[in-house]
């Protein structure tokens, strides 16, 4: 594998970066602190071309492949996890969804204010009675006419409170099989309901909420590939989520590490600096060994998904690593800065909280390590 970024990827990471550390940073703790969607910080994002940095040039994005998506969401990610994950969900698991799977018509209707930022999009697929079990979702849709109907309910969507595009997956009533469909949903669409956004421990900056249809119209044409099709789309979503989720916790991870060195360099006991006590070198070590590691993995997962491989075994490897690695960075950065790490005014606290959803949203790490166990039972070599 070559490891060296191209020209242009690293000139879109000094630009995200420049980006991140101007216009992100200083909103950081505010967002947290408020829980307010940084609304200014997209629309932002969008004349620069971020939010599009996955959707194809004809449609107002920059085509850039998931590797450098990668790279930009690491910046953001070492700025603002909530940003970050706002990001995520409506680049990644909305805009790029569509991209790959949605009709001319589609794509020429939605990816162009996607990528501009005056739409906001997430992907509702969660329900209250199925989470990782993704297949017993209860929302149901029937073609009624020249409209589908749609009735269910939607829990843990990010970006569901700010949304205006809908991504939704739902079951056709007495289909076949599992009869799975996704659906363009806009909010002003009749029958669409979002509730208030939840409280949460972490990513507070970035709104969760529930979404709720009831007898919601949906035009013909807003269906994504045709009735129950939605199987191949979802599980290749699902690998592409992982890996750019991998590369969220990547960023979350290198910053939670660069705080702590810092303060190890600065900090004196005993007359020396805390960084030459043995305990001290070896959290540094270990971290600064597992962020290398989590991006290898990452890269790779990303490379192998755009020469069209097949890559859900390593997607699953680097998100489980890297969501798992970054609570530990986290974690060994409040107790290297001790009392100062608990408190609300240094970063890494905030930083313990919002790793910790990552190895919850976009299947759990119970989940990547069934994945994994099954691809290597279904492999010849390893």
């Amino acid at each position: 594998m070559d490891f060296n970024l191209t020209e242009e990827q690293r000139a879109i990471q000094e630009m995200v970066r420049k980006f991140a550390k101007n216009e992100i940073a200083p909103l950081a703790v505010e967002i947290d602190r408020d829980a307010r969607f940084p609304a200014e910080t997209f629309m932002k994002m969008g004349e620069l071309g971020i939010l599009g940095l996955l959707i194809p040039e004809d449609y107002g994005g920059a085509g850039q492949d998931v590797l450098t998506c990668c790279v930009a969401i690491e910046e953001i990610a070492c700025t603002c996890g909530s940003t970050a994950l706002s990001y995520f969900a409506h680049a990644v698991l909305c805009a790029h969804n569509l991209a790959c799977n949605g009709s001319e018509e589609q794509k020429q209707k939605y990816l162009p204010d996607l990528a501009s930022g005056k739409k906001i999009g997430a992907i509702a697929m969660t329900e209250p009675g199925a989470g990782s079990d993704v297949l017993s979702i209860e929302t149901t849709a029937e073609r009624q006419g020249d409209e589908y109907v749609l009735n269910g309910s939607k829990t843990f969507i990010t970006n569901a409170p700010v949304a205006d595009t809908f991504l939704v997956y739902a079951k056709m009533k007495n289909a076949e099989a599992n009869g799975m469909s996704q659906f363009i949903v806009e909010r002003g669409f009749p029958g669409v309901s979002v509730g208030q956004p939840f409280h949460k421990m972490g990513m507070r900056g970035s709104p969760t909420g529930e979404v709720f249809f009831d007898n919601c119209r949906v035009p013909l044409e807003n269906i994504v590939r045709g009735e129950s099709r939605a199987m191949g789309i979802l599980m290749g979503g699902l690998v592409v989520e992982r890996i750019v989720g991998a590369a969220l916790a990547v960023g979350a991870a290198r910053t939670a590490f660069e705080r702590a060195l810092a303060y190890a360099k600065e900090r004196r006991q005993f007359g020396q600096p805390l960084i030459m006590f043995e305990m001290i070198m070896e959290k540094l070590a270990n971290m600064s060994m597992e962020m290398e590691a989590a991006r290898c993995l990452t890269y790779k997962a990303a490379v192998m998904y755009g020469e069209g491989h097949r890559c859900s075994a390593e997607a699953s490897h680097a998100k489980l690593f890297a969501s798992e690695a970054a609570v530990r960075a986290a974690s060994e950065a409040i107790q290297i800065l001790g009392g100062y790490g608990y408190m609300q005014e240094y970063e890494v606290e905030r930083i313990l909280r919002d790793v910790r959803m990552g190895t919850i949203g976009g299947g759990t790490s119970e989940i990547q390590r069934l994945i994994i166990a099954r691809e290597i039972m279904g492999r010849d070599s390893v």
